[in-house]
């Protein structure tokens, strides 16, 4: 019979979580690597990592490319998980992953849209979404990089916005177009009014970066930390920590600038957010 005082051992994909966020790396990412953990144990037949090596990930990557037909970018991504998982989860040291196959790397031209294209895909959007469309293009922010946005990082008084961890972990400053000002402000005074409801129901929580939470205990709950673009629910995810409010999802954005797309009668697709930081003169 088991010894009930036994801890039972945690589950690899906790441990790969749980080696995630020891790593500060993003809650997309972690989920995107524990996918691919488990993906990878599935196509060998639920055998344990930590029986397999370089051979086996190979095997993996190849069949992925042959007959999954992945892209080359989602190719590179199982394999990085995999090598997080060797190197960060089980400390194993396997080796070059040799003889794969790679994916094809497409040859694709980017969608382009003129400023017409862009004032008539902005004549159909309204409210946060047409906000955020008009930041991406008039401050060529990424989509990740403007809904990560906290009220401290806008700059009224410089028209500037700062952008925290943008693409390689980098910090940069861009501009606050004034053709959005107003609204944004307008929209600031709504926040803070949902802000200040929440802290009278005990929440009032925002999640914050790295372990900020721990240096700085009571920053979480302060108004220059909440997110400039709040999620419309509470999560309540105990992975995440206390009951916090996060950042409005991204999908949101996606299917909201799609059909501003199609109603603006662009031809041009796929249309989506990434689109609006490439515009012809």
């Amino acid at each position: 019979m088991a010894d009930p005082t036994q801890a039972t051992p945690p589950k690899l994909l906790d441990v790969a979580r749980q080696a995630a966020r020891t790593r500060h790396l993003s809650r997309r990412t972690e989920a995107s690597y524990v996918s691919w953990i488990r993906r990878y144990i599935f196509f060998h037949g639920k055998r344990h990592p930590s029986t397999m090596g370089a051979p086996d990930v190979a095997k993996f990557l190849s069949w992925l490319a042959t007959e999954r037909h992945v892209s080359a970018s989602t190719q590179n991504q199982a394999l990085s998980a995999l090598l997080f998982l060797y190197k960060d989860v089980l400390h194993i040291e396997i080796g070059p992953v040799e003889r794969v196959i790679r994916a094809l790397v497409p040859k694709r031209l980017p969608i382009v849209l003129s400023r017409h294209e862009v004032q008539a895909l902005l004549g159909c959007l309204d409210g946060v979404i047409w906000i955020i469309s008009t930041l991406l293009y008039g401050g060529g922010l990424r989509l990740q990089e403007c809904l990560e946005l906290r009220v401290k990082d806008l700059d009224f008084d410089r028209s500037q916005i700062v952008i925290r961890r943008g693409k390689g972990q980098k910090d940069r400053v861009t501009i606050l177009p004034s053709v959005v000002r107003q609204k944004l402000v307008a929209h600031l005074d709504w926040v803070r009014a949902q802000h200040a409801k929440d802290l009278e129901s005990g929440l009032g929580r925002a999640v914050l970066p790295e372990a900020l939470d721990r240096k700085y205990p009571g920053a979480a709950t302060e108004w220059s930390w909440q997110f400039v673009f709040p999620a419309g629910r509470i999560c309540r995810d105990p992975r995440w920590g206390p009951p916090s409010r996060y950042h409005l999802h991204e999908s949101v954005v996606q299917r909201a600038i799609a059909r501003a797309a199609t109603a603006a009668g662009l031809t041009k697709r796929p249309v989506g957010p990434h689109t609006l930081r490439s515009v012809s003169a």
